[in-house]
């Protein structure tokens, strides 16, 4: 049961995007962890006595929460050996190694949710009423230990209804985890039907499938989002990641291609200027660069309009002393064609854009992808397009929901997201990474521009709805309708106070005891 709760959590993003089975997709392994046999059923059973199906050990509720956990990250990152055989240089065997070895490193935070719902559930026979309560909260806190200590909140489960507009709607208030919170409370629900005694379950059952139910269902109800009144042209530049010889001669061919797609946006005027935002690229486009300068200043001048565009930021260049310092950026070129800002990537991909632990990995150093280290920015700096501001995160950065919320409570009325999916290959990694950044939009109440290499190139509106995209591994440019939003969530002015009060109250419930759990009034023989 454990492993076919791992495979429903894999169904429910895409590519299956099955994502009504993620009211389901929980309770074989809650069932699982309350209903495994523990040393006292056993016990009873050898002195000839009844036996019945008891929480789990300590011990048992791990393995089965590992063993669920390992099937959901193989199955739904699997993406990883794509990365790393074919760009990162690793031959397959290795490919293999490290996909698992990932597996087995994230699923203890599976292993660490069913260690302590067993811990919530231990006693002598039956099961706990106290931990179904519960396993909604040590969901949600196990996610926020995943997002601030491994750095890896890739798939939340509430993620999977971003589909389900008035359900998604509660994360204006909680974040993601909320909505993460009802599903986990439904699949509790499903559990507890199959645990209670017969006279209860089919009343217990029909409540958790009109919830579930419902709940998919209200998706159908129909929202009006703040209607765009103004375009920005997203570029999709298609470019190669690898086997390219990037010379003068080729960055000129593309970077003269490129400026022909970079049209005006449609409400573009002397007194509106427009904006043009290319992606984040795998093609040298070095700040210091003057084809790449020059063309961007004559793209933002011709065109009237901001451009935004992924480069290489580079300091501390010409020093003997000193190593140069390479930055993931986004750089801001007025209509007026000044270069007046950068905002360097903050949170950068670990094996991707920076290697731990580099003299015992040394093999990974092809994933920097020719050109060394990244430094991380220290700061979520705004881009000014005049009297609005925009919040530009890059690529990995749009699966954190509260570095994000940082950009809209710093003043960003406009999210903008440039990312290269291309690493990903033609796995589920694009519809997930594009699901993660539409989840940012509703959370923060914010029209998002996301501009890729390769795809899935969108415009979504504040309700995390894809309103217009253009089709994936083709260079083509887009007329994105936006608009500029000022008025703050709760969730953008408090962060992630509904995760954190869910861990306090975890952590109350497993350390203060109140009296003995309830007990099952009719316990199911073996």
């Amino acid at each position: 049961m454990a492993i076919l709760s791992g495979i429903l959590q894999v169904l429910i993003f895409p590519s299956p995007s099955l994502y009504f089975l993620c009211w389901i997709a929980l309770a074989p392994l809650i069932i699982a962890i309350l209903r495994a046999r523990d040393q006292d059923a056993v016990q009873l059973l050898a002195e000839g006595g009844s036996s019945y199906l008891a929480p789990a050990s300590l011990r048992q509720g791990f393995l089965l929460g590992y063993a669920s956990g390992i099937v959901w990250y193989l199955g739904t990152c699997y993406w990883i050996y794509h990365t790393m055989h074919v760009y990162g240089g690793v031959n397959s065997f290795f490919s293999v190694v490290l996909l698992v070895l990932f597996a087995l490193y994230l699923a203890l935070y599976h292993g660490l949710f069913g260690v302590l719902l067993a811990i919530s559930a231990r006693k002598r026979q039956g099961y706990s009423l106290r931990a179904l309560v519960l396993a909604p909260f040590l969901w949600v806190s196990v996610e926020l230990a995943r997002t601030y200590i491994t750095g890896f909140p890739w798939d939340l489960l509430g993620t999977a209804q971003v589909n389900n507009v008035p359900l998604a709607r509660i994360a204006t208030f909680t974040g993601v985890y909320g909505v993460s919170f009802e599903i986990a409370l439904v699949n509790a629900a499903f559990a507890a039907a199959a645990l209670v005694a017969r006279r209860q379950r089919v009343t217990m059952l029909i409540a958790a499938v009109c919830a579930s139910v419902g709940l998919q269902v209200w998706q159908l109800v129909p929202i009006q989002a703040p209607p765009p009144d103004r375009y920005a042209t997203l570029v999709q530049e298609n470019l190669p990641l690898n086997d390219v010889h990037w010379d003068e001669q080729k960055e000129t061919e593309v970077l003269q291609d490129l400026e022909k797609f970079s049209v005006a946006p449609k409400n573009a005027s002397a007194e509106n200027p427009g904006l043009i935002v290319w992606p984040e690229s795998p093609a040298p486009f070095f700040v210091t660069d003057y084809h790449f300068r020059g063309m961007m200043m004559q793209i933002a001048r011709e065109r009237n309009s901001y451009v935004i565009a992924g480069s290489l930021g580079i300091e501390n260049t010409g020093r003997e002393d000193v190593q140069p310092d390479l930055f993931n950026s986004a750089v801001l070129i007025t209509p007026d064609g000044k270069w007046t800002a950068r905002y360097d990537k903050n949170h950068l991909v670990p094996f991707g854009e920076y290697i731990p632990f580099q003299s015992m990995l040394s093999f990974a150093k092809s994933l920097t992808h020719e050109v060394g280290s990244f430094k991380a920015g220290h700061d979520r700096k705004l881009l000014s397009l005049g009297k609005s501001h925009a919040g530009t995160f890059i690529c990995y950065e749009s699966i954190f929901p509260d570095e994000v919320r940082l950009f809209a409570d710093n003043g960003a009325d406009l999210f903008i997201n440039i990312s290269d999916d291309g690493w990903y290959g033609e796995t589920g990694a694009p519809g997930q990474h594009l699901n993660m950044a539409r989840m940012r939009a509703i959370e923060n109440q914010r029209w998002l521009l996301r501009s890729t290499n390769t795809g899935i190139t969108a415009a979504i509106d504040p309700f995390g709805r894809v309103v217009m995209s253009a089709p994936r591994n083709v260079r083509a440019y887009m007329q994105a309708p936006f608009a500029y939003v000022t008025e703050k969530t709760f969730y953008t002015e408090h962060g992630d106070w509904f995760p954190i009060l869910c861990v306090i109250i975890s952590l109350l419930a497993l350390i203060v005891r109140q009296g003995p759990a309830a007990q099952v009034t009719e316990p199911q023989p073996v």
